[in-house]
């Protein structure tokens, strides 16, 4: 099985250098690519993928309307942000938009095949910058959390934790000593309480009604 990749970015040779890389990839291929998010819903509809890499900076219609675009009939599509940015402002659109993972352009090419592989699995892959400044939101969100606001257990709220500290499925479960198994139902239950379909809903559902807190 190979996943479908589709290329949102409005640099020409950005797309034919991250078509190239997926080309080579067995368990990968590239299923389209466009410079911008006008037509986004026909276009994820004609191409049909499983992971769509999604830069933020494009003219006409950039990639956080484009991600709130294919949230509002894809809830479930895995789509990863691509920046050259390390802007809170970006960064916080971004996770409200619904992202599953969040990457730096400057990646190295086999970190940003780590992160693809590892999204599709069910985590939540962020650059080490990115998942900084996610952190540094989650500190400004001080606020004192109310159980009965979402009635999240305490390992809920410890592995919503992980997950807005950008950790994978496979280092949460090897975090808090349970199997890959536990964590996934943990998630789930996560999903229903929060009312989310993606962890970049509940990580936004995290910030916004400060339900952790990161030391």
């Amino acid at each position: 099985m190979k996943y479908r990749i589709v290329i949102f970015d409005d640099n020409k040779n950005r797309r034919d250098s991250l078509r190239t890389l997926i080309s080579m990839i067995d368990d990968m291929e590239c299923v389209g690519e466009f410079e911008d998010c006008r037509q986004v819903l026909d276009k994820i509809d004609l191409s049909q993928p499983d992971l769509v890499l999604m830069d933020i900076d494009m003219p006409f219609v950039n990639g956080i309307e484009g991600v709130t675009l294919i949230r509002t009939k894809y809830p479930t599509l895995k789509i990863i942000m691509q920046t050259v940015f390390e802007d809170n402002d970006k960064v916080f659109s971004a996770i409200c938009a619904g992202a599953d993972g969040y990457i730096l352009k400057q990646t190295a090419p086999n970190k940003l095949l780590d992160g693809m592989r590892e999204v599709m699995e069910g985590g939540a892959p962020m650059s080490p910058v990115i998942a900084k400044k996610v952190l540094s939101l989650v500190k400004i969100q001080d606020r004192i959390f109310s159980k009965s606001d979402f009635e999240l257990t305490k390992r809920e709220l410890e592995i919503l934790k992980y997950l807005a500290m950008g950790y994978s499925y496979k280092m949460i479960a090897e975090a808090c000593f349970i199997s890959y198994a536990t964590v996934n139902t943990h998630i789930s239950n996560i999903y229903t309480k929060l009312k989310v379909e993606s962890v970049g809903g509940a990580v936004s559902i995290a910030i916004n009604k400060g339900l952790i807190k990161i030391d």
